[in-house]
């Protein structure tokens, strides 16, 4: 076996260890009692990260001085994915995991659109056409959802918008620095904006950002929570160093799997018959537009 062979093994395997384990972060999440504030949540993924990673990188030598252009960057990516965590964990209270990731899904369209616009990269009529096919797999997933918990089905939609955005950001800054580098700075900068925040808000009864001491089951929950999106996410910045991003990319819907079968056995969720016919028309579609992708010798990024 070549070693080049090794690699790409390697990181499929570490792909398939974060689509196993990401589930298992939203389902810590939506474990977690409603006295806590899903701000407070979002922020614990977060405090984790760069607690867990920083003694890391500095053993290793892997950290430097940002300049100051890349202290916006990190600023803008790091309210972008503060933004879309803390609605997907609001979405995942009310709704099955399962739907929640499948709706999510549409990133890569939005991801294919907004490369197009921002980056002008060429979008033919074929992937034009995935795309809506994909947004109308959501929508089927969307509608049942909606007449049952109402507007908040539409947050793994706002979550996927922003995760784009923090995608095209991402792609400008990942090839400057070491993956865990680039995640300690992500978690340092989501908490220098979500503590003041949950700190104006203390006391205020406002629920969501109203920040509440848990008790020890959830504090439990929550350091699960924040050490198995650690590591998920671990697996999945050197899954991207060992094997091509549109491999792992088409990978990754195994994600949904996953969650269908943890939302299955913890929380008795099972999506229905339409949510099953979106989730396979956004599997469907999502895959043809990575491997055109892949054809045309482009790298489309999965979730990082």
């Amino acid at each position: 076996m070549s070693a080049d062979t090794g690699r790409t093994g390697l990181g499929i395997l570490l792909m398939i260890g974060f689509c196993i384990l990401a589930p298992v972060q939203d389902s810590f999440a939506k474990l977690t009692s409603d006295a806590v504030a899903v701000g407070q949540v979002a922020t614990t993924r977060f405090l984790a990260q760069a607690a867990l990673l920083l003694p890391l990188a500095l053993a290793f030598g892997w950290l430097h001085r940002p300049k100051a252009g890349e202290i916006g960057l990190h600023l803008a990516r790091a309210t972008l994915l503060l933004i879309a965590t803390a609605f997907f964990f609001t979405a995942i209270r009310v709704m099955p995991i399962a739907d929640s990731i499948a709706i999510f899904f549409v990133e890569p369209f939005i991801l294919t659109l907004l490369g197009g616009l921002l980056l002008g990269e060429p979008i033919g009529p074929r992937r034009y056409i995935a795309c809506g096919i994909g947004f109308a797999g959501a929508l089927l997933i969307i509608q049942p959802s909606f007449a049952e918990v109402g507007p908040t089905a539409l947050l793994p939609l706002v979550t996927a918008l922003c995760f784009a955005f923090y995608m095209i950001l991402t792609r400008r800054m990942a090839t400057r620095m070491h993956p865990i580098t680039l995640q300690i700075y992500t978690g340092i900068a989501a908490l220098s904006l979500a503590v003041p925040i949950l700190a104006a808000f203390d006391g205020s009864g406002f629920a969501p950002l109203d920040p509440v001491w848990p008790d020890p089951r959830d504090l439990s929950l929550l350091l699960g929570l924040g050490v198995v999106a650690t590591i998920s996410h671990v697996c999945l910045s050197f899954a991207l160093s060992f094997a091509p991003a549109s491999l792992l990319a088409s990978i990754q819907y195994l994600e949904i799997v996953c969650a269908t079968l943890l939302g299955y056995y913890i929380f008795g969720d099972l999506p229905g018959t339409m949510a099953f016919a979106g989730i396979a028309l956004v599997v469907g579609s999502g895959l043809f537009v990575f491997f055109r992708e892949r054809k045309l010798g482009r790298r489309p990024l999965p979730q990082p």
